[in-house]
């Protein structure tokens, strides 16, 4: 029996299969996004793999993003979890497998998904490794409510246009059209990001995490102010507890948020549930003394090394990376994927994604190279932990600006200790 659109608990990664006939292997595929018609579109392929391949069982586990990445680097750093799994965070990707010497046709593979491996291998991986595929390719990216801005005859953002700027134009639509939310963002210290490095905050220092720099401070404190006036309100990360990711989304598609800083993985879960209420699209990244920075991401689909059945995961990456798949996937979802598809046929009418597909297009060459490395570091993703936890506990007063730099910098040192354990565990 198959775990088919099974939740998550604390147990389903490391949960047991069922006894099966001896000539059956059963791999675990945990996988996580915000468009649920994309969810159900890996099911179906996952039973097509299944019927294609009668000796391999998967049990396709679904979960949410926040729920995933609690339990998984625990699982994993135990050598526990599922054997497949789509993930964001860069830290894991030294638990995947090579699953070059498994594969039918590895070098087609690598050929088909070109220099987007290189995403996914971590220093001291064989550079030919194949651990995965990369799901797409995103950048963090102003959606704005464009009906609001008309109704308030207030212009859309220019290009160039800084995050004050930004968050200034969206507090004037609010107060004129009566909308609660001028501005907002995940709350997610990747979200968080991008903006930081236009401030001119870094993130590494001779091969040191450091957080927050006087760049970052400045950033820091412009988003408490914006809590205490209403601009940014304070429930949009006060809300939640600890470092627990939370979507906002929803929030705009209701029509209830003026600006939303997220990324170009939203754009068709936006044309299915705002469908025709108002008009939208993405803007330009927000500009700073470092520039216009659209912060860079991805998501990845990996096998890990403790694997019991590295030939079925093989199999499985092989059949949802192909060409035929990844176009059908980039095509319906209007996604960047990591598969070089030639000339692919966006599957839609709107408007509204055009436009916003055309604002991510624009700026992917945009993207400075320290947010690409902050992306492949060890620790990067308990940096962003301590931003959200730390954020969080200045805005509902826990905090103080001064104490919240003093908890943040303790926290990359912390960070930068355990990476120095680890490396030395491993040597």
């Amino acid at each position: 029996m198959t775990l088919k659109t099974l939740k998550i608990t604390a147990l389903a990664f490391a949960l047991g299969t069922a006894a099966l006939p001896a000539f059956a292997e059963t791999i675990t595929f945990a996988f996580t996004d915000d468009d649920p018609n994309y969810v159900a579109m890996m099911e179906k392929l996952v039973d097509q793999f299944e019927a294609e391949n009668k000796d391999i069982t998967v049990d396709f586990v679904t979960a949410g993003y926040a729920q995933m990445m609690e339990q998984l680097p625990l699982q994993l750093s135990v050598g526990k979890g599922p054997d497949v799994a789509k993930i964001t965070a860069n830290d894991l990707l030294r638990y995947t497998a090579d699953l070059r010497p498994h594969m039918k046709d590895p070098d087609g593979f690598a050929k088909l998904h070109g220099k987007s491996l290189d995403l996914i291998r971590t220093p001291g991986s064989a550079p030919d490794k194949i651990g995965g595929y990369v799901a797409s390719q995103t950048l963090n990216q102003p959606f704005v409510n464009v009906t609001l801005f008309e109704q308030a005859g207030v212009p859309l953002p220019a290009k160039g246009a800084t995050l004050t700027e930004i968050v200034d134009a969206s507090v004037k639509v609010a107060k004129a059209t009566g909308v609660e939310i001028p501005f907002t963002m995940d709350r997610s210290g990747h979200r968080f990001a991008g903006p930081a490095f236009s401030y001119g905050a870094h993130f590494l220092k001779d091969g040191q995490l450091i957080f927050p720099d006087d760049g970052a401070k400045r950033y820091i404190a412009d988003l408490y102010k914006w809590t205490q006036s209403g601009a940014f309100p304070k429930e949009m990360w006060g809300a939640a507890g600890g470092t627990r990711y939370k979507n906002m989304g929803d929030e705009f598609a209701s029509g209830n948020v003026v600006t939303y800083l997220a990324g170009n993985w939203m754009i068709n879960p936006f044309v299915t549930k705002i469908g025709d209420s108002f008009d939208w699209t993405a803007i330009d990244p927000p500009c700073g003394d470092a520039g216009c920075v659209p912060m860079p991401g991805a998501t990845f689909v990996v096998a890990f090394q403790h694997t019991k059945a590295p030939e079925a995961a093989a199999k499985l990456i092989e059949f949802l990376g192909s060409e035929k798949v990844q176009r059908d996937i980039a095509e319906q979802f209007l996604i960047l994927t990591g598969a070089q598809i030639d000339n692919p046929q966006y599957k839609t009418d709107s408007a509204n994604a055009k436009s916003s597909m055309e604002a991510f297009a624009r700026n992917v060459g945009n993207v400075p190279e320290e947010a690409r490395t902050i992306e492949k570091t060890q620790g990067a993703s308990a940096v962003y932990g301590s931003i959200v936890q730390r954020m969080s506990q200045l805005i509902v007063g826990e905090l103080s600006l001064e104490d919240t730099y003093a908890q943040l910098a303790a926290d990359a040192k912390g960070a930068n200790v355990e990476i120095a354990k680890f490396a030395a565990a491993a040597k």
